[in-house]
């Protein structure tokens, strides 16, 4: 904290003309800023007694030579809130040092169980109320934007586990009016994988161009099937269309036009005005028909519903002033603290580690995000939100609950055989993971479960349940011991 020295008097051998030259004032600014720490002109003019326009004449010359810079570097009352701040410049590299040095001490790191507790919480899986809703989903889509799930997953799994009573129609409505869109970030030969395994993201439409990739698939490399030929010859010809002009322009019949339609989103090339388009394909036709011989509404599960289908263009991406740092707060949002083991399940559209290392770094130096060790146990450099690391500390203080939490190997935070200790559980639809106080205590891989701590034989049969129920907040009464 500086302190300021009383008003000077000028010594009796020079006259104020004499100090008030050029040269001599400049270089009695230099030494006084050399001496105090961030200080205004006002308070520089009061303390010599000189014009304020000398002064700023003066410190705009010593600016000009490198040796003071200009700003607000400290927390000032609001009657100095307007007024800029001149400091030396290697004084307050020093200042700004220990600043990060003590903010960085603050920080005692979390075990990695705590974490994924605090992960749980950040992105609202066990967040009581949850939320429901319109905006609510908005604000999920945000946090998630750029993950790539395999399409079936989205609706049955990750937005259940984070919205309350979940409708469909929420993700439509958003995607109609605008705001978001879904699609294959990266562009495949063939598209014949089936659409539900298919990776998709969802985007929101303001960030598309962060996230658009340079280059299409060229003519000679495609793999399409005859319907998907046709379809899109005829979007290449008439741009986006509705389903049934899309069936009847290429001369389809439409279990073909729905199965050329599939090829091309597999492949990355396709999308649609709203999400029911992409529901449609991967909901099974035999489950379509069962749901209508019960007379349940399926509006939603129609391509006719889907609003206009269109090609999606990935030539000449264009060039976003700043989009490291808009990858590097995304990111941000999405886990509260990022290090770089973090982001193993992201896309690979995803800026390399040391061009965001770079930015991340110049967030810290400009006291926009905290720089630190955070978590225990992982190597290389972690930053986080300032209000994730008061988030962190709460996670630390709360006793752990035993509260159960499954989640399907697609979502986001399946961190297993990462930074979760234990086996790795491939990131399919149908695995699942089930977490007890962020510890994994059992896994779901390929039809057959498996527990990874001992529990007493009453207790077995809970953790199963709660393993393939996907959500069930119970304790289990005995204390488990881990399996070796």
């Amino acid at each position: 904290q500086a302190t300021f020295e009383p008003a000077v008097q000028l010594p009796e051998s020079f006259t104020r003309e004499a100090w008030q030259s050029d040269t001599a004032l400049v270089e009695l600014l230099r030494g006084r800023l050399q001496a105090l720490g961030p200080v205004t002109a006002t308070r520089l003019a009061n303390d010599l007694q000189l014009k304020l326009s000398d002064i700023d004449a003066a410190l705009l010359k010593l600016e000009s030579q490198g040796f003071a810079m200009r700003g607000q570097f400290t927390a000032q009352v609001s009657s100095l809130a307007s007024q800029l701040e001149w400091c030396e410049r290697r004084l307050l590299a020093r200042i700004h040092r220990y600043t990060v040095q003590s903010l960085r001490a603050e920080i005692e790191p979390v075990s990695t169980a705590d974490f994924m507790r605090f992960l749980l919480q950040w992105q609202g899986v066990v967040r009581e109320p949850r939320p429901q809703g319109v905006e609510a989903l908005a604000g999920i889509i945000e946090q998630l934007e750029g993950i790539e799930v395999p399409a079936a997953a989205w609706e049955s799994e990750i937005l259940p586990a984070r919205l309350q009573d979940y409708d469909p129609n929420w993700l439509d409505s958003v995607c109609l009016s605008g705001r978001a869109l879904w699609l294959r970030l990266q562009a495949s030969e063939s598209g014949a994988a089936p659409v539900r395994n298919t990776p998709i993201v969802l985007l929101t439409r303001k960030n598309l161009k962060l996230w658009q990739t340079s280059g299409e698939v060229s003519e000679n490399a495609l793999q399409l099937s005859h319907p998907a030929q046709r379809i899109r010859e005829y979007l290449h010809e008439h741009g986006a269309s509705f389903f049934n002009d899309i069936q009847h322009g290429s001369g389809l019949l439409q279990s073909q036009a729905e199965e050329g339609l599939s090829e091309l989103v597999s492949a990355g090339l396709l999308s649609a005005d709203s999400f029911s388009g992409l529901r449609a394909l991967v909901l099974p036709m035999d489950r379509k028909r069962k749901m209508a011989s019960r007379g349940l509404r399926i509006a939603q599960f129609g391509l006719e519903d889907a609003g206009r289908w269109s090609l999606l263009r990935r030539a000449n991406p264009v060039v976003v002033e700043d989009r490291l740092q808009q990858m590097a707060f995304i990111l941000l949002r999405r886990y509260g603290v990022v290090f770089r083991k973090l982001l193993v399940h992201e896309s690979a559209q995803l800026p390399p580690w040391h061009e965001l290392l770079r930015v991340f770094r110049q967030l810290e130096a400009q006291g926009l995000i905290r720089g630190g060790r955070f978590v225990g146990g992982v190597t290389g450099e972690q930053y986080a939100l300032p209000e994730a690391v008061s988030s962190l500390r709460a996670v630390r203080k709360q006793a752990a609950e035993g509260q159960l939490i499954s989640l399907s190997a697609a979502d986001p935070l399946n961190l297993s055989g990462v930074l979760i200790p234990g086996p790795r559980v491939p990131a399919l639809t149908g695995n699942r993971l089930l977490l007890r106080d962020g510890v994994l205590i059992a896994t779901h891989i390929s039809g057959q479960s498996q527990l990874h701590v001992e529990f007493a034989p009453a207790d077995e049969w809970n953790a199963r349940n709660a393993l393939l129920h996907k959500r069930m907040p119970g304790d289990l009464s005995s204390q488990p011991r881990r399996l070796s």
